[in-house]
């Protein structure tokens, strides 16, 4: 794996800047740096993959038959450091990310000739149905019933924590068709169309005030047989795949790498608690560097799995570990974030930030003002946010019992 820049390396990056400085509005700017969370403002992202569509760009990873681009894998990282640098919108993940390679993977030829070209475009925007009310880290307990009729499955039942569920206009689920031994037997992976009758959607409010998840009920809903994904009970072979792109198929480093930046470059700027710079104290500063030197490792470990599954494998067991290792390093970075933003980091201001959704019974002044900068109106939220990332996408606990089985035999 050579992670010497070439000259055509360096020209790309030149490129990849001169796209973004073009095309990045100070609007879609603003949305994407004062990002709350992992998701950025929905009219601000749609809008961007708009843009990247237009230039090919929306879904690199994908295979070049489909709409992908024939990257390297240093082209790969560039593309996302320089978006991440210019203060790009990120992407809902849902569909390019997540459900599109199960469908390459798993799906008949009619269902990428529909759903692939709708997921590049936005006209098909996917939620995750995945977790339950009693079946969340331990996804293979789920009970959402699919009962077989005619060419139909009829869904009853519910799923929770599900990411913009309200702007989503298809829902890629796991739902229980059969029961067997295990209980990772008789699940089926299937594609629902939101507008379905029966359908209805509850908002959930988060501890920074967005409404960003929701609990979604299903009321004998019927989906066609045509829309699984995979074969009928086999499901669970799907959703694995699928959870390592989830897990770790993207690469986090660069952008933890430009906030410990931030955090650094404010921290110069900011009084310590015993006078000075809070760069200088030494607590603070020996905790920054130790992010910030995982931080680098954790970025060659994703070129590691990125080299992987450029050369057409899939990340594996390595996504349990980058799961565990992003989320928990987003955590540290988002504390020392908190202390760098000192006292004025108290105040809800979400009107002077992009929530990755409503938020909820909140006003916010009629002549917009906010006490300190945007980026400390930011930090509570994003701190707020990110106690959920050790969570999501399967518990860090269960990353490590994966792991521990898998590649240590325990």
């Amino acid at each position: 794996m050579d992670l010497k820049w070439s000259t055509s390396d360096q020209a790309f990056r030149d490129e990849v800047r001169d796209f973004l400085a073009k095309n990045l509005t100070p609007e879609l700017r603003r949305a994407g740096q004062l990002m709350t969370s992992v998701y950025a403002d929905h009219d601000a992202s749609m809008a961007w993959q708009k843009i990247l569509h237009e230039r090919g760009w929306a879904a690199p990873a994908w295979p070049v038959e489909h709409g992908g681009c024939d990257w390297s894998l240093t082209q790969h990282y560039i593309f996302s450091r320089e978006s991440t640098l210019a203060g790009a919108p990120s992407l809902s993940p849902m569909g390019i990310r997540m459900v599109a390679h199960a469908i390459i993977k798993f799906g008949t030829q009619a269902q990428k000739d529909f759903f692939l070209p709708g997921i590049l475009t936005g006209e098909v925007f996917f939620c995750q149905g995945y977790s339950e009310p009693e079946a969340g880290s331990d996804l293979a307990a789920l009970s959402m019933a699919a009962v077989p009729d005619g060419d139909d499955l009829v869904c009853t039942g519910s799923k929770i924590w599900t990411t913009h569920a309200q702007e989503a206009n298809w829902m890629f689920a796991l739902v229980r068709t059969t029961r067997g031994a295990k209980k990772q037997q008789g699940i089926t992976f299937v594609l629902i169309d939101m507008t379905s009758p029966g359908i209805e959607i509850r908002p959930l409010v988060m501890t920074s005030g967005e409404e960003v998840q929701n609990q979604v009920f299903f009321d004998e809903v019927r989906v066609p047989k045509a829309n699984v994904i995979g074969t009928i009970d086999d499901g669970w072979t799907v959703a694995k795949y699928l959870l390592e792109f989830e897990r770790g198929g993207g690469a986090n480093a660069p952008a933890l790498q430009v906030l410990g930046d931030e955090i650094s470059a404010v921290a110069t700027e900011m009084p310590g608690p015993t006078g000075g710079r809070l760069i200088d104290d030494p607590a603070f500063s020996r905790r920054l560097a130790d992010a910030r030197l995982r931080t680098d490792v954790l970025e060659i470990l994703e070129y590691q799995v990125l080299a992987a599954v450029a050369e057409g494998g899939h990340p594996g067991t390595a996504s349990s570990m980058l799961k565990v290792l992003s989320t928990e390093l987003s955590q540290t970075l988002t504390e020392l974030s908190m202390e760098a933003a000192g006292p004025l980091a108290r105040a809800y201001q979400p009107h002077a930030t992009f929530p990755g959704g409503p938020v909820a019974e909140y006003e916010p002044p009629a002549d917009g003002y906010h006490s300190g900068a945007p980026w400390q109106a930011v930090a509570p939220l994003r701190y707020f946010n990110d106690r959920a990332g050790s969570i999501y996408a399967g518990s860090n606990e269960i990353q490590r019992n994966i792991l521990a089985k898998a590649e240590l035999g325990l």
